[in-house]
């Protein structure tokens, strides 16, 4: 049967713990059919993040933007705007052929397009990006992850099957400064590992966003730009109002997030696990503590104290800014609302955006000798993707590491919400204990959800 518009959208149905999708003939590999041989590339979720990963694909000359995505019609034409504008200062007008597409399954049955950048909230990020790999598409997609734990492994083994390139929004390992860290620690040049400190801003790092762990607004009608029912996708079906649907509440409510424990957490995680070579593992302990609000519209993890332990023995300290303060400072007054420290028998190494600290000041000068452990260099995150789109080689943050950061968050999320502790058998891929309690946080049920 021919796979066209209407057999596609009949075909992919959101439903309950699992993602129905459909087989289409891949599309052209790299842009083989054009004669430029660019890359085809489109954006599903052009909001904030989303809009700045585009713009960032579109000063890219391997590649050529074809198409974006939007709940909001807004944002697609502003979108489309954007690229027309870039393609335009960049000498490339006769480049310009995006279109814009309410559906992104729309947009995935075109044979014209060979990769897609997923920005859009988290809980459409694993179902966005199982739709699009069985479309035959390679992936790049926003941190965190997905909901569940479950929805990771579902996307790994996916990409594992189909061959699909990935690129975890992670984009700190594509700056000099993570990676230089990562390799003085695994080269041993602040002795053994013992242990490392991750913390990253909490409720609070959005402003105004206090109010509402307190509140409920009123409920709107849904604005006539907005498809409310296509942004709720496989989330529960709530009242409509413009903060649910704002960066914060796209990242605070629980039925669409795990709050910043992930969607920051994700980046000092993932550099504590590049720097401690286990992104092929998790800790196997996790403990402590965190307040959840309640009462009001935002009720993800607002603070948290989690303690971990590897099985190497290296132990790390997870938690928010405010946390991490009297814990951090005590070797690094110069502490900001993020980072990763690593601290060895001989020293220590503190990096984050921006800037690299050491207790030694003269392991800023170490040049690394070619016997030594060099890691994955890449100092464009995006443009790492698009390389890795024509070479088919793996992307510097890949689907691995990022199913085992994204763990890290989901595990200390439900050692605050049943206040106890978990073990996590990395073998078996399965928590050790009472499974059934803990099962209970780390599933999520999506809604059925359909729209042709």
């Amino acid at each position: 049967m021919k796979m066209n518009r209407r057999t596609f959208l009949k075909s992919t149905v959101v439903t309950a713990g699992a993602f129905a999708v459909p087989t289409i003939v891949p599309s052209s590999v790299f842009g083989k059919n054009a004669p430029s041989n660019k890359v085809h590339l489109a954006s599903i979720g052009v909001g904030g993040q989303g809009s700045g990963l585009m713009r960032n694909a579109s000063y890219n000359e391997k590649a050529v933007m074809m198409g974006v995505c939007d709940c909001f019609a807004s944002r697609r034409q502003n979108a489309l705007n954007s690229i027309k504008d870039i393609y335009t200062k960049t000498g490339r007008e006769k480049e310009f052929c995006a279109k814009g597409h309410a559906d992104f399954r729309e947009l995935l049955a075109r044979e014209d397009i060979d990769a897609v950048i997923i920005a859009t909230p988290d809980h459409w990020h694993v179902p966005a990006a199982m739709y699009a790999v069985q479309a035959g598409k390679d992936v790049y997609v926003e941190k965190p992850l997905g909901v569940s734990v479950e929805d990771g492994f579902k996307l790994r083994k996916l990409i594992q099957e189909k061959k699909a390139v990935f690129q975890y929004g992670t984009q700190q390992r594509s700056d000099r400064n993570f990676r230089m860290a990562c390799e003085l620690t695994q080269n041993g040049y602040i002795g053994e590992l013992k242990s490392i400190d991750v913390w990253c801003s909490s409720v609070g790092g959005h402003a105004g966003a206090d109010k509402y762990t307190k509140s409920i607004p009123t409920t709107q009608p849904v604005p006539a730009d907005l498809d409310y029912d296509r942004w709720l996708g496989p989330a529960p079906r709530k009242p409509y109002s413009d903060v649910r649907v704002s960066n914060m509440g796209a990242y605070h409510i629980y039925d669409y997030a795990l709050g910043f424990i992930a969607g920051w957490g994700a980046h000092p995680l993932d550099i504590a696990q590049w720097g401690n070579n286990s992104e092929n593992t998790a800790p196997i302990h996790y403990e402590g503590t965190g307040t959840l609000p309640t009462g009001g519209l935002f009720d993800t993890v607002s603070t948290w104290d989690i303690h971990c332990t590897y099985a190497n023995g290296v132990t790390m300290h997870f938690m928010d800014h405010a946390t991490a303060v009297p814990v951090v400072s005590r070797y690094y007054p110069k502490l900001r609302d993020h980072g990763t420290t690593f601290h060895g028998t001989e020293g220590w190494i503190t990096v984050r955006r921006g800037a690299i600290d050491f207790s030694n000041e003269s392991l800023r000068r170490v040049k690394l000798k070619e016997n030594e452990i060099h890691l994955y260099k890449s100092t464009n995150h995006m443009g790492n993707f698009i390389d890795c789109v024509k070479s088919r080689k793996k992307p510097t943050s890949t689907i691995e590491a990022a199913v085992q950061s994204d763990l890290i968050s989901h595990l200390s999320d439900a050692v605050i919400r049943l206040k106890q502790p978990i073990g996590w058998d990395p073998e078996k891929e399965q928590v050790i204990g009472n499974q059934q309690a803990i099962d209970k946080v780390l599933h999520r049920t999506m809604r059925k959800w359909s729209k042709s």
